[in-house]
Order: structure tokens, then C-alpha cells, then sequence
């Protein structure tokens, strides 16, 4: 018996050694509790496929009462906002386009004469493809109150027919979202890897010092840090697209060459993060701990799977901190939508901003970070 507890012993003494080891150390218990519970926190509030807000714009031709009860119905459910009220049907491609508008709902001018007379009548509701999942269940949702409405009047549901029509992804395939979304996220993943443990494994191995007291410049150092960083990340968000364009055929509709111009401008944002992770790191541990702790929020905060604007406002302004969230809209917008420059060159601001602090930054801690 006791050559059997004897093994179980050493081994629970061991237990016992380590878990004291975790938790009488700081930084291991700040490591084992405020990870999960970020997430957990950027989970709940981020990570939700619950429509909260839902921008739309309105054409109603038919200015009747009941076209003006129908919409009163759907701005009471407190999910949609109305954005704009437009006059003509030419100024719907403008607000889709803009992202002003997640959907446009159109009356015709005979909506209340026909519903008057016992007919059947008809609405046309266009959503944004370019998120797919978001614009099924907006159509579930307009579908609802419609239906609702129309069984208040005692047709049963029978008396308002929705013509739907979907922009820049018809069928609304969620792999169009997801995949062209991918191009910027899946690249960002390695990049930011490759960045943060650049420095620190020189100075973990000692050669950085070495490297210091050489002609070189923190500038150029970090150049020659960065350059191989960003190209590793193109090559990868080729292999991507090329995955994409060719073996799923999804359609491309804007300009490769724009699409470049955006990844090229967020990967050297995302590198910047990258190397400034790895000035701070001592060890290639810590480069890793700290580049893990980061990319599940860069994720979740980045419109991947759900829209920024469904995020608390909190969340929604810490999202201008993050490249992924700029470089995958550029991204989507010009494979999907066929967007030009003049459409998304408010996406490249934040991006050049991001890049211009935290390599600047890095190129600093280069040469101030004491080991």
C-alpha cells in the first residue's frame, strides 16, 4: 500500500507546487483571470447576432396613412432607424452604397388604393448583401412587423406581398461575407505574430544589444524588421484571395490593384502593432502572451461576424483602434461591391493614422527599452 501512495504523493506535492507557483506569482494570476474575462465580456457584448440597431431609408410614393402607419409600425420596434427619406428611386444606390442605409424600403404609389380595394399590395424592400447574416435576419424582421400589420387589417397576412432584393451578394451566401472577409483577417494572424516575436528573439537570445551598437539607425532597424513582416502578409492574403477568387468562385466586382493599395496600407498598420508588441517583450514568451491576449478582441471588434453597429457605443469607438476592422471593410467593399477609392478612402485614415503612431513608437522602444 505505501509503495502506492508513495507515487501519488510526489505527484500531489508537485500539484500543490505548481499551483502555488501560479498563484502567489502577479502576473500568472493576472494572466489565469483577466483574459477570460475580457473576453468573456467582449463575447457578450460584441459577439451577438441580435439586431439592435438597424439603419434604413424610405421611399414611400404613396404618402397615404396607411404607408404612414406601416412605418410608424416598424420605427416603433425601437431595431429600426430611419436614416433618410428619399424622393427618387436614384438616390437608393447612394445610400446603400454609403452604408447610410442597411435597407431601403419602397412603396409604390398605389399601396393604400390597392389595399383599400381589397387587393393584394405589393412593397419592395432592398437590403445589403455585403453582410449577409445581418441582412437575413433584418429580412425575417421586416417580414414580422409586415406580417403583423397586415393581419391588423384581417387579411391574414395575405394582403402586403415583400418583394425582396438583395445587393452585392443575391443569394445571400454567407461565405461571400465571411471569405472576403478572411483575405485581411487570416493574414493579420501571422503578420502580427511574425512582428512581435522579430525583436524579442534577439533579445531574448542577446544579439539585440549587438545590433544597437551598430551604425544602424532605429529607423532603419526597424525597417529591416518590418519589411519582411509585410511582405509574409501580402503573400498570405494572396493565397487567400486566389483560394477564394478560383475554388469557391466568388465573384470579384472592384480592382485588384485598390484592393492591394488597402491590404498593403493595413498590413503595415498591423506590423507597427506587431513590432511594438516585440519592443516591450523581453522574452519571445511574452511576445507570444501578449500578441494571443490581443487578437481575439482585434477579432471580435473588427465586424467579421457581426456589425460594428450592433456593438455598445463604447465598443464601437474602441473599434477605431483596430486595423482589422478598416482593412476587411476595404477589402469587402472593393471584392463585393466594386467600390472605387473616392468610396473607401475614409477607411485608409484611421489605417495611416494606427501606422504612423505605433511604428514611430516601436522604432522609440527599440532603442529606450531597458532589458
Amino acid at each position: 500500500m505505501d509503495a502506492l501512495l508513495a507515487p501519488l504523493a510526489q505527484i500531489a506535492s508537485l500539484i500543490r507546487k505548481e499551483l502555488l507557483a501560479l498563484i502567489k506569482e502577479p502576473a500568472s494570476r493576472a494572466i489565469l483571470l483577466m483574459p477570460v474575462l475580457v473576453q468573456a465580456l467582449l463575447f457578450g457584448y460584441g459577439a451577438t447576432y441580435d439586431l439592435r440597431h438597424v439603419p434604413y431609408a424610405v421611399l414611400d410614393q404613396s404618402r397615404g396613412a396607411a404607408s404612414t402607419e406601416l412605418l410608424a409600425r416598424l420605427d416603433g420596434t425601437g431595431v429600426f432607424v430611419r436614416e433618410a427619406t428619399l424622393t427618387s428611386s436614384r438616390q437608393i444606390a447612394q445610400v446603400i452604397d454609403q452604408q447610410r442605409a442597411m435597407m431601403v424600403l419602397a412603396i409604390p404609389p398605389d399601396f393604400e388604393q390597392r389595399l383599400a380595394a381589397g387587393q393584394r399590395a405589393s412593397l419592395q424592400v432592398i437590403f445589403d448583401g455585403r453582410n449577409s447574416t445581418t441582412a437575413g435576419v433584418a429580412s425575417g424582421y421586416v417580414g414580422a412587423v409586415v406580417a403583423d400589420y397586415s393581419a391588423s387589417m384581417g387579411t391574414d397576412g395575405l394582403g402586403i406581398a415583400i418583394d425582396r432584393r438583395v445587393w452585392f451578394n443575391p443569394n445571400l451566401e454567407s461565405r461571400w461575407n465571411l471569405m472576403t472577409g478572411l483575405i485581411a483577417a487570416l493574414s493579420m494572424l501571422q503578420t502580427l505574430l511574425l512582428a512581435a516575436l522579430s525583436v524579442a528573439r534577439e533579445r531574448e537570445q542577446g544579439t539585440f544589444d549587438q545590433l544597437l551598437v551598430t551604425p544602424l539607425t532605429p529607423m532603419q532597424i526597424l525597417v529591416g524588421k518590418a519589411l519582411p513582416a509585410i511582405f509574409i502578409g501580402l503573400i498570405q492574403s494572396t493565397i487567400i484571395f486566389l483560394v477564394i477568387r478560383f475554388w469557391f468562385a466568388v465573384p470579384m466586382a472592384g480592382s485588384v490593384w485598390l484592393m492591394y493599395l488597402g491590404l498593403l496600407t493595413f498590413t503595415v498598420a498591423a506590423v507597427g502593432m506587431g513590432l511594438s508588441i516585440s519592443a516591450l517583450s523581453l522574452t519571445m514568451q511574452q511576445a507570444m502572451l501578449y500578441t494571443f491576449l490581443l487578437i481575439m478582441p482585434l477579432m471580435l471588434l473588427s465586424g467579421l461576424l457581426t456589425p460594428v453597429r450592433n456593438m455598445p457605443e463604447a465598443l464601437q469607438i474602441a473599434t477605431y483602434a483596430n486595423p482589422l476592422r478598416f482593412g476587411m471593410n476595404i477589402v469587402r467593399r472593393v471584392y463585393l461591391e466594386g467600390a472605387t477609392l473616392g468610396d473607401v478612402w475614409r477607411d485608409f485614415i484611421p489605417l495611416l493614422v494606427l501606422a504612423c503612431v505605433t511604428l514611430p513608437t516601436a522604432a522609440w522602444l527599440f532603442r529606450n527599452r531597458l532589458s
